[in-house]
């Protein structure tokens, strides 16, 4: 029993010494999509969460928990980027088709299988470290919808 005791309590004792970011949780950003496939930009709604966060260092992970979306990193200072990559997605998978799917969405789930539903992106001085012209989008497929993104942080800080 004094044994166990002992290291419950050193357990807590390591437990108040981990830096804030060292406890993972995940956490999430709420999407609204106005059209049928748009991109749409979260670079600061995940700066923010990254923020609350209080992680210095470390990588943050990206999930959309749907099958007809997904989430990329991409150009996002000229929007005629998104609309070009949308346009040869939706010219190489078209809306109508003879799908076997009955619900009539099966392009959009080709198009988030083809971008994919998660991504990694590392963290440096509390930035997300993206290129100058970078921006992590969430790609609608099947809107409009009321989507979430799933944010997890991870601390590459060892523990004192």
């Amino acid at each position: 029993m004094q044994r166990s005791i002992r290291t419950f309590y050193e357990a807590v004792k390591i437990m108040q010494h981990l830096p804030r970011e060292g406890i993972p949780v995940i956490r999430y950003i709420n999407v609204k999509s106005r059209t049928r496939t748009e991109f749409i930009d979260i670079t600061e709604k995940v700066q923010e969460l990254l923020k609350e966060a209080g992680l210095v260092s470390g990588i943050g992970y990206l999930y959309v928990p749907h099958t007809t979306a997904a989430v990329t990193i991409n150009e996002g200072a000229d929007p005629s980027v998104q609309r070009d990559i949308l346009t040869l997605l939706n010219r190489m998978i078209p809306f109508e088709g003879d799908y076997l799917h009955k619900e009539g969405n099966s392009s959009a789930h080709i198009k988030a299988s083809l971008i994919g539903p998660s991504l990694s992106v590392m963290i440096d001085e509390g930035r997300l470290v993206l290129g100058t012209w970078q921006s992590v989008f969430f790609c609608e497929f099947d809107g409009p919808r009321h989507r979430r993104v799933a944010v997890k942080f991870l601390s590459d800080k060892k523990m004192p």
